[in-house]
């Protein structure tokens, strides 16, 4: 259940009580957000630089919701402002996109030729050119600064000899009317897939051999580009294009229990390419290690660090590797935030990063002489940053509009969008203002919260209340637009909504993220019960006799235990939550997650997994809930959702299944996103007694 909001729902500084979204103003003739507006909406991701900082590129989805699926195409914007262009048009999926080191080409991954594979086009324009022609697909790439060679990332099977021998191999097991699988070791299934026994290995390609890239990780058992933080991310190519740094993970017989991922060095020159094996430069560390990058002079590699083995949710830490002396040095040991990205300022003085930060995700900048961090932009959550020479361009987004390319100068001032593709759709909407308060909560601390009023609020008689609780459990629920649970689809229907970022919550200093370990139905529950009645006082306009507690992933294991430890709620809502503690410990796949929060395993330390276990608290039930899962899961197993929907009617209280044969953690596909939609809503207007704008 751990890790699904965290990523994008990060959080940076805003004083208490600043008002983080304009009142909704304009009549009863705009609506609040629906979920048809939610996918209408353009997602921009994925953006990049050419080499002189003149233009940005960037991949953008739309959804068919017809089709049920979304479908990407390349954009370009000029970085001294006007217009984004469309730069791909093609009816397949195209993304991902690189500058060719001369400038002069646009490279990105298309799937137009049936597979994904690498094209390129002018950036003057014209037409699009295949480059790559494999047998496989193209899971990522780099160019080399040589401008010929590129950098795939490709999944393979470790030992075969060709990429021709993973496709047969793969065509003999689709033809097989035999469908068994047969496993001696864990992880035989992670997040959504069954282990197939083939890995992401990277390979050399050259135009010299278009047919025969080389694989530099050949022989070796590991995955990479290595989780949790994403893709190509975890590689770097040398200014020279003499090296390559990667992340990756051993896939032996403890990858399940252990989260230590390390940081290789392989040699990339075209007379070694294949012949050395990648140099492990991290293997003292037990705990994660990576993101690594090359400063622009290629004297540095500077990565993303956790120290302590088994724990995922780690304070991460800048690490500052010599290349020629192979010394380390620990860059922002004083700083009490993790960065969750990398990026080298042209002169090498700098790090660009972005860090959840008290409700929002700031972009940062890291002095490399003496590894003080400077907040650069704060409100919102601001994340994959690039360099403009002069300037920086990222994402940004809030909890009122998706996200634009942004652009401001390196300091961090004279912040403008580059990019206005929403800006449409957002103007014609009533949006629900948001306002973030503090209130003292477990253990005396400080804890943080939002609350927002629902679309077109005028305020004549109290609105319901949707109570929402962040997933992770290390997350948090800040400035952000989420496209599964996003608190402006409640102000669109008439709610007031609140979330609060309890113990173990991001941003806050790792203290507060460790507060959780061994206390799931603790601190973070009573945050949680505190939270609530403080926004009640506060805020006239809610009415405390009317509130629905809604949750995913954790959030959906504290529905549960909410469910045994209070009657308040006219109605619950459990997406993908675990019932029984123990039980799940021996469904999910990635075992480091409970051994690290409940204290061990549940056979050495069973009281780590009965302290606050759902399942033992079932008796109190009364409170009309909905189920939701999807059968994909295998973080938190469908069956969790179906014990706790048997539970539910056997106990005679009113409750719902909603489950989806097509799902993993998330509910992705359009239409499936509108049925959620319109059954959560319905099941808490059902029992809060609301009747929905019009």
């Amino acid at each position: 259940m751990h890790r699904v909001f965290r990523s994008r729902a990060r959080v940076a500084a805003l004083a208490l009580g600043s008002l983080v979204a304009a009142s909704a103003h304009a009549g009863p003739t705009k609506r609040g957000l629906t979920v048809d507006d939610m996918l209408a909406m353009q997602r921009l991701s994925e953006p990049t630089a050419s080499p002189d900082g003149a233009f940005v590129a960037f991949t953008v989805r739309e959804t068919d919701v017809e089709a049920n699926r979304g479908r990407t195409d390349v954009w370009v914007a000029p970085a001294a402002g006007g217009d984004a262009r469309r730069f791909t048009t093609h009816p397949d999926n195209d993304g991902s996109p690189r500058f060719s080191p001369d400038g002069r080409f646009v490279l990105f991954l298309s799937t137009r030729s049936g597979s994904s594979q690498v094209w390129r086009m002018p950036l003057a324009g014209g037409e699009a050119e295949q480059v790559t022609k494999l047998p496989v697909d193209v899971a990522g790439f780099l160019p080399f600064p040589d401008g010929q060679r590129l950098l795939l990332a490709m999944d393979a099977y470790p030992d075969a000899s060709t990429l021709e021998e993973t496709v047969r191999r793969d065509e003999e097991q689709a033809r097989s009317k035999v469908k068994a699988k047969a496993y001696d070791e864990l992880l035989f299934r992670h997040w959504d897939s069954w282990e197939d026994g083939k890995r992401s290995h990277l390979f050399i390609w050259s135009p010299a051999a278009p047919g025969r890239p080389v694989d530099v990780l050949k022989g070796l058992d590991v995955d990479s580009p290595e989780p949790p933080f994403g893709g190509m991310e975890q590689v770097s190519v040398s200014p020279d294009g003499q090296s390559v740094v990667f992340s990756a993970k051993d896939v032996g017989r403890q990858a399940a229990w252990q989260t230590n991922a390390d940081i290789f060095v392989v040699d990339a020159r075209p007379t070694s390419t294949g012949k050395q094996k990648p140099v492990n430069l991290t293997t003292d560390n037990a705990g994660w290690d990576g993101a690594p990058v090359f400063s622009p002079d290629g004297k540095t590699i500077a990565f993303l660090s956790m120290a302590r083995a088994q724990y995922e949710s780690d304070r991460t830490r800048i690490i500052l590797f010599d290349v020629a002396s192979k010394e380390r040095r620990v860059l922002t040991d004083a700083w009490d935030r993790s960065p969750g990205e990398l990026v080298w300022a042209r002169d090498g003085k700098t790090l660009f990063t972005s860090a959840d930060h008290l409700g929002h995700v700031g972009l940062f900048a890291v002095d490399v002489a003496s590894g003080k961090e400077r907040l650069l932009v704060g409100q919102g959550t601001n994340q994959s940053p690039v360099v403009l020479g002069e300037r920086l361009a990222f994402l940004k987004d809030t909890l009122q509009s998706p996200a634009e390319v942004y652009s401001a100068r390196v300091d961090g001032t004279d912040v403008q969008p580059l990019t206005h593709l929403n800006d449409a759709r957002v103007a014609r909407l009533a949006w629900g203002a948001a306002e973030q308060f503090t209130f003292i909560g477990a253990h005396g601390d400080t804890v943080h919260g939002f609350a927002m009023k629902p679309a077109n609020f005028e305020g004549r008689s109290k609105a319901p209340v949707a109570f929402l609780i962040h997933g992770g459990p290390q997350g948090s629920f800040g400035d952000h637009f989420h496209y599964r649970w996003n608190p402006q689809t409640f102000a669109g229907h008439g709610y007031a909504v609140v979330f609060i970022d309890f113990h173990g919550s991001t941003g806050y200093g790792q203290k507060f993220t460790d507060a959780i370990n061994g206390d799931w139905g603790g601190a973070p529950y009573e945050d949680l019960m505190k939270g609530l009645d403080a926004a009640l006082q506060k805020y006239s306009w809610m009415d405390g006799s009317r509130v629905a507690a809604l949750g995913a992933s954790y959030g959906g294991f504290m529905i549960n235990w909410i469910n045994g430890h209070t009657d308040r709620f006219k109605a619950l809502v459990c997406h993908d939550g675990n019932l029984d503690e123990r039980m799940a410990y021996f469904d999910t796949e990635e075992l480091w997650f409970p051994e690290w929060e409940h204290g061990g395993v549940p056979w050495e330390k069973p009281a780590g997994y009965t302290k606050h276990n759902p399942i033992d608290f079932v008796q109190n039930w009364k409170t009309p809930t909905l189920v939701v899962h999807g059968a994909l899961d295998f973080r938190v197993v469908d069956t969790q959702g179906m014990s706790t929907f048997t539970a539910l009617r056997r106990k005679g209280v009113p409750a719902r299944l909603l489950w989806f044969p097509d799902e993993n953690h998330w509910v992705l596909k359009p239409q499936n996103s509108q049925r959620w939609h319109a059954e959560v809503l319905a099941w808490i207007d059902r029992y809060i007694g609301h009747t929905p704008p019009r």
